[in-house]
């Protein structure tokens, strides 16, 4: 895992999280996203990885306009990373305001011992998710559509989504533990000002997202990081700077050979934004 000066505008697409940017993408990217009843397929290849990224599965079959539970509510997602990161260490090297300190633009991310990297993962993991909250209704805000540019830095990442209007948010991540270590974290946000206002809503937001992860999925809290799954962070920009309800995940440890193998699974993948989806449906009924 690793984080993400302010944006100087936000770009409102309507279009999936297949849409194909220039190739050296250095500024904010969002999509805010009209419902549809298909995932889409998402085309971009991480260039420090030859896996491809999210076939398309099967419909869900529409329900009916009275069924969606997310009708009405904007979600922000933000995939952790780029696949472009590795190609440009100036850009991440910037120094930002992460709301306490100085640290840096954004950082490549970890990988598995493979070589599958964490930014392709955490795309194609909001890659389903997204479909998964717009089949049911929602507006999704990404501050990311591909997997092939560089940025944005972590700050903005924040403007992006918060300039949304999100409803509720998540990072999405995988971390670079201990080999010996397994399983996901939480990790919520400590009031510093501009988070105050959401600190309980996140918390409670966590604790549901701990909990479908544990009925969702086969991977179990983290055996060093936090307690029984949950941290608090004061270092992240995403959660520090956060106006709405926002949590972290670390959905595994990629260093670790046996949620390697599960992380970069599609069926798990797919389990994990089903997971996340249950969570936020439920956070926010």
């Amino acid at each position: 895992m690793a984080l993400a000066t302010a944006a100087t505008g936000l770009l409102a697409c309507a279009c999936g999280a297949g849409a194909e940017p220039a190739p050296a993408q250095q500024t904010p990217a969002a999509a805010a996203a009209s419902p549809s009843t298909a995932r889409p397929t998402a085309t971009h290849a991480d260039p420090a990885a030859t896996h491809a990224d999210p076939p398309a599965s099967s419909a869900r079959p529409a329900p009916s306009a009275a069924a969606l539970p997310l009708a009405g509510k904007i979600v922000g997602i933000d995939p952790g990373h780029n696949g472009g990161n590795f190609s440009d260490p100036s850009y991440l090297a910037q120094q930002i305001w992460n709301g306490r300190a100085s640290e840096n633009c954004d950082t490549t991310g970890t990988e598995t011992d493979a070589g599958y990297t964490e930014a392709l993962f955490n795309f194609r993991v909001a890659s389903f998710l997204r479909a998964d909250l717009v089949h049911d209704g929602a507006r999704v805000v990404l501050t990311r559509t591909s997997n092939g540019g560089v940025g944005p830095c972590v700050n903005t990442r924040s403007t992006i989504i918060n300039g949304g209007h999100a409803n509720v948010a998540v990072d999405i991540h995988a971390d670079g533990g201990p080999a010996g270590g397994r399983g996901f974290a939480i990790l919520e946000p400590i009031a510093d000002g501009p988070n105050n206002a959401v600190i309980t809503s996140s918390a409670q937001l966590g604790s549901d997202i701990r909990q479908a992860f544990l009925n969702g999925t086969s991977m179990p809290v983290s055996t060093y990081d936090g307690v029984n799954g949950v941290t608090q962070r004061d270092d992240l920009a995403g959660l520090n700077l956060t106006t709405v309800p926002k949590v972290l995940i670390e959905c595994g440890n990629m260093r670790n050979a046996t949620d390697a193998a599960l992380l970069t699974s599609t069926v798990f993948q797919e389990q994990i934004a089903r997971a996340l989806e249950a969570a936020i449906i439920r956070f926010l009924s």
